[in-house]
This record gives structure tokens, C-alpha cells and sequence, in this order.
């Protein structure tokens, strides 16, 4: 079947990939969840993981957000190391600080909306501009409210998370991360813990992102169709490894492997 019309146009190849992995490992005691995992994702492209629960998905994304610790291998963002990097043919870790000043770069939107219940909506977004970033509460409380309308929730600067629907805590989620102006947005499942009649805006979102930026995404859906429309590349994964990867079309009406044919026939 040839592209819909819509098919992203996938950015050219850059010498110096946004994220790369590189012989990649992770375990959590004796389950091995990552297993020499190489691949690369370009600046500006938009990168979709899918398989089934358990594949090591989200993990990727946690790996590469430091919210987990890699057993083995090397992480790249920019073409510099996140958290090791081999000096004499020896893994050395880091300095926390260093890995923390890369991770201003990078925001994640996650399945739960890990809102602070005690502050506004304007309140959760300028958190991190202010205190991370070292923005004047002025300077951080305009762009908020800019981001708040561009999410559709102008009207909402002031209300508490409890005052929101799983929809809208989302929506104020994905402004929050984008407050801080990241080159690279993961994102994991974000519509997974919604009502089904909610799920819709925030897609919505998320799609207006993808056509209007050329921030680097990293996603982790169930939502084929979604990742079908906003994709350059679509990843199948099983048993954390990459069983095949093309564009969405490729994946979606030809796959070549029959561990992602059964998976996207028990899906679509």
C-alpha cells in the first residue's frame, strides 16, 4: 500500500545523532531487560517504540531520562555520553552534576500525570523554569500561561490538579515539559491512564507538537493510529531487542517479522 498523504517526512541523517545507544544493557536482578541494544535516533525525528507490555519500552525512555541506572553499555545525547563513557578502554561513571545539566535538555511526559496536587496548573508549569533553570517568575508565569492556551486550557492557570480531568492534568503535563524547551521529548504512554473520550485531546496535542516543532520525540504508544500519523520510524520491540524498524507504512501494512504481525493483529 503506498504512504498516506500525511506521512511524515523523515529528517535527514545528522553526523551526530540526538540519542544514541550503544551496546546498550539493563537488568533488574537476575531479568535481563535490555540486551545489546544499538540504535540511533536524528535530531528533529520523531521515533515510535511498540510492542507488547514487558518488551522494555518505557524502560528506554527512563534509561535515557536517568530515572534508571544502565548495567551496561553507553548512552549518547548530542554525541556526548549521559552517564558513562569509556576512558581507556575502562566504563567510567559521570559526575551526577554534569549528568543533570544534559538532562535540562530532555523532557518526559509519563503515564501518570505526576502533578504537585498542591499548586496550580500555572504553578506546576513555572516550577522548573524558576528553580532549574534560573528564570525570572515573570519571565517563566507569561511563557506558562502561552503554553496553557496552546494546550487549550487558558482558562485553567489557576486551577489545582484536583479540579482537572485525567485529560486536562495531562495536557498541563505535556506544557509543563515543554517549559523547559527541550530538544528531546519522551514520552510514555501519556494516554494510557485516560477515560477513552478523553484521549482525543490529547492526541491532539501532541500531533499540533509534532507538525509545529522540531524537537526530538521518543514515544512509547498503544495508540497505533497516532503512531502511524506522527512517526518518521516505527520500532517493534520484544524481549528488549529491535525485532524490525521502518517507516510507519513499511511497519504498519508490510511487516516482515511474524512476531509484529500477530502483535499489530492483536492491536488493530
Amino acid at each position: 500500500m503506498p504512504p498516506t498523504e500525511n506521512t511524515p517526512t523523515a529528517p535527514s541523517a545528522s553526523a551526530t545523532p540526538a540519542i544514541e545507544f550503544k551496546d546498550v544493557e539493563k537488568s533488574f536482578g537476575p531479568t535481563t531487560v535490555l540486551k545489546n541494544l544499538n540504535f540511533t535516533v536524528a535530531p528533529g525525528e520523531r521515533v515510535t517504540l511498540i510492542g507488547p507490555s514487558g518488551s522494555g519500552k518505557t524502560t528506554i525512555l527512563r534509561l535515557v531520562m536517568t530515572l534508571e541506572e544502565l548495567t551496561g553499555g553507553y548512552i549518547y545525547v548530542d554525541g556526548k555520553p549521559l552517564t558513562f563513557e569509556e576512558r581507556d578502554g575502562k566504563r567510567v561513571e559521570l559526575p551526577k552534576k554534569r549528568t543533570r545539566e544534559m538532562t535540562t535538555r530532555i523532557g518526559m511526559v509519563f503515564q501518570q500525570f505526576n502533578l504537585f496536587p498542591n499548586m496550580t496548573a500555572l504553578e506546576n508549569i513555572i516550577e522548573a523554569p524558576v528553580h532549574v533553570l534560573g528564570k525570572s517568575k515573570a519571565d517563566a508565569s507569561k511563557e506558562a500561561k502561552e503554553l496553557l492556551e496552546r494546550v487549550g486550557l487558558a482558562d485553567k492557570a489557576d486551577a489545582h490538579p484536583t479540579r482537572l480531568s485525567g485529560g486536562q492534568q495531562q495536557r498541563v503535563a505535556i506544557a509543563r515539559a515543554l517549559a523547559m524547551s527541550p530538544e528531546i521529548l519522551l514520552l510514555d504512554e501519556v494516554t494510557s491512564a485516560l477515560d477513552p473520550e478523553l484521549v482525543g485531546d490529547v492526541l491532539g496535542v501532541l500531533r499540533d507538537i509534532a507538525e509545529t516543532t522540531d524537537i526530538t520525540m521518543l514515544l512509547v504508544t498503544h495508540e497505533m493510529q497516532f503512531a502511524r500519523d506522527v512517526s518518521h520510524r516505527v520500532m517493534m520491540f520484544d524481549s528488549g531487542q529491535v525485532l524490525e524498524e521502518g517507516p510507519p507504512d513499511q511497519i504498519f501494512n508490510n511487516p516482515q517479522h511474524e512476531r509484529t504481525r500477530s502483535f499489530l493483529s492483536s492491536v488493530l
